[in-house]
C-alpha cells in the first residue's frame, strides 16, 4: 500500500508539472519557440495572484481569473511587439531574447517583491483530503492534476473544433500561404501566447497554494517544464500530461528510497526516456 500511495501522489504531482508544461508545449507547437523566460512568467503570475489576494481579500481562484487577462494581455504584446521581430529560422535570437527576459523579470521580482519566500493561502484546502480506500489523496493535488487535464482537454478542442484552432494549424503549418488566405501570422502568433500565458496564471495558482516561491526559482520551473515537454513528445499535449506523471513519479518513489534522490530521479528518468526514445514519447507536431 506504501508504494501505491507513492505511485498516486508522483502522478498528481505530475498534474503540477504539466501545468508548468502545457504553456511552453503550446508555443513551440505552433511556433517552434523556445521561451527561456517561462518559468519566471510562472514566478510572476504568482506574485500576481499574491498581490490581489493581498489587497482585496478575495479567494486566491478568483484572485487568479482577475490574474489572467492581465497575464494574457502582457503574453500578447511581448510576442507581438518583441518576439515576433525575431521569429526566423535562426533559433538562436528567439532564445537569446528570451534568456535576456529571464534574468530581468528575476531581478525585476527580486527589487519588488524581495527574496523572501512567499506563499498563497489556500485556507482549509491545504489540508483537506479524499479517502479513496487504499490511499488518501489530498484535495489540492487532486484539483491540480483535475485542472491538468481539463486544460488539456480545452486546448485540444480550440485546435480542433474552432477557427482560432484552424488559424493556430494553418499558420503553425506555412505562415506565408495562411497570410495570403487573410490570417495575420503576427496577430496569431500574439494570441497563441497570451493563451499560455493563461496557463501559466493556472500554473503559478497552484504552485503559490502548494509551495513557496519566491523571484529565484523561475528556471527550475523551467527545467521541469521542458523535461515533461520532451518526455511527451515536442508539440503533444497529452504527451505533456504523461510527462509529467513519469517525471513526479519518479521523483517520489526517488523520496521514498532516499529523500536526498527526489529531484535526481526526475533527472534520471528524463534521461532513460531520451536514450530509448529520443524524440519523446508521442513526437506529433500538435496533439
Amino acid at each position: 500500500m506504501i508504494w501505491l500511495d507513492v505511485i498516486v501522489q508522483g502522478i498528481l504531482l505530475g498534474g503540477l508539472y504539466a501545468l508548468f508544461a502545457t504553456g511552453l508545449s503550446l508555443v513551440f507547437g505552433i511556433m517552434r519557440l523556445v521561451n527561456l523566460a517561462h518559468g519566471d512568467m510562472i514566478v510572476l503570475a504568482a506574485f500576481i495572484i499574491l498581490l490581489i489576494v493581498g489587497s482585496t481579500g478575495v479567494n486566491p481562484f478568483v484572485a487568479a481569473l482577475l490574474a489572467a487577462p492581465l497575464m494574457f494581455a502582457a503574453g500578447w504584446a511581448l510576442q507581438y511587439l518583441v518576439l515576433n521581430r525575431v521569429l526566423g529560422k535562426d533559433i538562436l535570437p528567439p532564445l537569446l531574447v528570451t534568456f535576456g527576459l529571464s534574468v530581468a523579470l528575476q531581478n525585476g521580482m527580486l527589487e519588488a517583491f524581495s527574496a523572501d519566500s512567499q506563499r498563497i493561502s489556500a485556507g482549509s484546502l491545504e489540508s483537506a483530503s479524499i479517502d479513496l480506500g487504499p490511499v488518501t489523496v489530498g484535495t489540492l493535488p487532486l484539483l491540480t492534476f483535475a485542472s491538468a487535464v481539463a486544460v488539456i482537454f480545452i486546448l485540444n478542442r480550440i485546435f480542433y473544433t474552432t477557427a482560432l484552432g484552424r488559424a493556430f494549424r494553418a499558420t503553425s503549418d506555412d505562415p506565408v500561404t495562411a497570410s495570403l488566405m487573410g490570417l495575420n501570422p503576427k496577430s496569431v502568433f500574439a494570441i497563441a501566447t497570451g493563451l499560455a500565458m493563461v496557463i501559466v496564471t493556472i500554473a503559478a495558482l497552484y504552485l503559490g497554494m502548494r509551495s513557496n516561491f519566491d523571484p529565484s526559482i523561475g528556471p527550475a520551473r523551467l527545467l521541469y517544464a521542458f523535461q515533461a515537454v520532451i518526455i511527451g513528445g515536442l508539440g503533444s499535449l497529452w504527451g505533456t500530461l504523461i510527462g509529467g506523471a513519469i517525471i513526479g513519479v519518479a521523483q517520489t518513489v526517488g523520496a521514498q528510497i532516499n529523500p536526498e534522490w527526489q529531484i535526481l530521479a526526475g533527472h534520471v528518468a528524463f534521461l532513460i526516456v531520451l536514450l530509448v526514445r529520443p524524440r519523446g514519447l508521442f513526437p506529433r507536431a500538435v496533439d
